[in-house]
């Protein structure tokens, strides 16, 4: 839009990342350029930017007075995260129209550029909610004498990190509950519910939640196993709370009748592309969790909540094995119903891994390039390596040799 002799007045950022979005977070410098492009000779009183970021929430609720008369009571509130403001031409003063301080800009385009830092301080992720939202922008203020100023705001991004790799959110999230089914006189076999996942925080970039569970109808009807994750948006204002819960993903398993019982060993759920939890704003919450519950036909469905974190730094590849060695070993022990073998099997003999041809190459002399190789073609040398390839003693459960100290010991006794 051309608006005179100004034809243009655009904000560009100086972006951190290589997808040309501006992202940041607490503690990052905010930089870029206000562009100007005029078609002529203009005198400017100034041209400002005023950065803010804030938090605000606002609903309405329609109340009753009495039999004929209501009124909307509007619940509202606001947490400021930062407000900056620069001159990058001109003064401070805006009411000031005389000739005196006006700077004259030449026709052609033009940058100004700017920079602000963002408080060190846990700041909010920027968040569109149905009754509330959080949002960073910086906007361009040009004033030119007897005219009206042209404004321009333009929003940026800013994630509060939140990482996974965290013992709180690296630990496993469990339950297990039961149902009985009650028709008039009748009471049928209850429905049982176990389910297990192997960690509480998460990243929306590819990942699946691996959902371990068990199922078992004992009652007379058809039941369907059900997995999803839910958004819960909470919303602060003058002592009360607007809550706001949305279906994220879900999954459906088979068809469950009478007596039977399903397992689900790591079933996926796939996280679709989400915004991070929000748990340290006073006015807005986004929490998530992960409903795994069954399907019940006239009758209330039982189901398991398990919290979850959606964070921003993804699982690191060493915390990634561990948690998933540790907690899949602890899961296939509790729902596959494994145990160790009451006698250890005894190893295979030296025959069968070491042949004697083998041995006999490795017994050969090393040609040496240096003293400390000479050194080694030595007596120790060849102590080492008859060691080395010496088969080991025969396996026994009972020790050949025992202590003669451990024996004189009182035994333990039994119980």
């Amino acid at each position: 839009m051309v608006l005179g002799k100004v034809k243009s007045l655009t904000i560009s950022f100086d972006c951190l990342n290589d997808s040309n979005v501006p992202v940041y977070s607490s503690g990052d410098t905010v930089s870029g350029r206000v562009n100007l492009e005029v078609t002529g000779e203009i005198r400017v009183k100034s041209l400002k930017i005023h950065a803010r970021g804030h938090a605000k929430v606002r609903w309405t609720e329609s109340r009753n007075a009495g039999s004929n008369t209501a009124y909307t009571q509007n619940y509202t509130e606001e947490v400021e995260y930062f407000n900056h403001k620069d001159i990058l031409i001109g003064h401070e003063r805006d009411d000031d129209n005389s000739e005196e301080g006006f700077n004259t800009i030449h026709s052609g385009r033009h940058e100004y550029a700017f920079s602000f830092e963002l408080p060190q301080t846990p700041l909010a992720t920027s968040f569109e909610g149905r009754h509330g939202s959080v949002r960073y922008w910086v906007k361009a203020e040009l004033h030119r004498p007897w005219l009206l100023p042209v404004k321009l705001k333009k929003e940026f991004t800013v994630f509060e990190h939140i990482d996974i790799n965290t013992p709180s959110l690296l630990s496993p999230q469990a339950g297990t509950k039961e149902k009985t089914l009650c028709c008039w006189f009748c009471t049928s076999g209850p429905i049982s519910l176990s389910a297990k996942i192997e960690r509480k925080g998460y990243t929306p970039v590819g990942e699946s939640i691996q959902i371990f569970a068990e199922i078992e109808n004992c009652s007379s009807r058809m039941v369907v196993p059900k997995a999803a994750i839910y958004q819960t948006q909470a919303f602060y204002a003058k002592g009360k709370m607007k809550e706001v819960k949305q279906l994220v993903a879900n999954l459906r398993g088979e068809s469950l009748s009478s007596g039977k019982t399903e397992t689900w060993n790591g079933k996926l759920l796939k996280i679709p592309p989400v915004s991070p939890s929000i748990l340290d704003c006073s006015i807005i919450r986004v929490e998530y969790s992960l409903m795994v519950y069954v399907d019940i036909p006239g009758a209330m469905d039982l189901f398991l909540n398990l919290p979850l974190v959606i964070g921003t730094i993804p699982l690191h590849p060493f915390g990634s094995r561990t948690s998933s060695v540790s907690s899949q070993c602890s899961m296939n022990m509790n729902w596959l119903g494994l145990s160790l073998p009451e006698r250890p099997e005894a190893p295979p003999s030296y025959a069968e891994v070491v042949t004697e041809e083998q041995r006999r190459n490795n017994l050969a002399p090393v040609n040496a390039c240096d003293d400390f190789e000479r050194a080694l073609q030595g007596p120790l040398f060849a102590y080492i390596q008859e060691f080395r390839f010496l088969p080991p003693p025969l396996y026994s459960e009972v020790d050949p040799n025992p202590d003669q100290s451990t024996e004189d010991r009182p035994s333990c006794p039994s119980r």
